[in-house]
């Protein structure tokens, strides 16, 4: 069986870089608390880590050390289970910049770059280290094809490859 917790903590490992892809910057006047909880992903870019993966969600709270205890679930379409990842995640610079270090593998963290969230906290576009590494993140499963369509066109303009996103499947197979 593929281990979703390994392949995550071999991106950290190789990625191990927490700085914000070169011309993305990540939002001010972030609030953790409302940012907790359970995010879907409805879009990202491939990576071996989550690939053949489907109802892919995050969920986020806080740790005892003042951290967030990080929970990445997603369905493994091939092998018919559920795969979980538990990680824990800092913030790089102050709590109120949506840019925060990210490690499923001890000491090693990557990054995690919200660059552009709703007011309402219900939908994120998520970087890492590079343009290779976005996430679209909602508390819905579904979003409108007009949310999907502001996300491309922001993304698009941002410098990321939009041709390479994966729109994920977030019914039950």
């Amino acid at each position: 069986m593929r281990s979703f917790f390994w392949l995550v903590s071999s991106l950290i490992l190789l990625t191990g870089c927490t700085t914000a892809p070169k011309g993305i910057t990540p939002i001010t006047d972030f609030e953790l608390s409302r940012y907790l909880g359970t995010w879907y992903e409805i879009a990202r870019l491939d990576h071996s880590f989550e690939r053949g993966l489907a109802q892919v969600s995050a969920n986020y709270s806080l740790r005892e050390d003042g951290g967030v205890k990080v929970i990445n679930r997603g369905f493994n379409v091939a092998e018919q289970e559920w795969e979980q990842a538990e990680g824990k995640a800092y913030f790089v610079k102050d709590p109120t910049t949506g840019h925060l270090k990210v490690s499923f593998f001890g000491p090693f963290y990557g990054a995690y770059v919200i660059f552009d969230l709703d007011s309402d906290y219900q939908q994120a576009y998520v970087a890492g280290p590079d343009r290779s590494y976005l996430w679209y993140l909602s508390r819905t499963p579904i979003v409108s094809d007009e949310d999907k369509q502001r996300f491309l066109t922001r993304v698009k303009a941002e410098g990321f490859d939009t041709k390479e996103l994966i729109f994920v499947e977030q019914t039950p197979p």
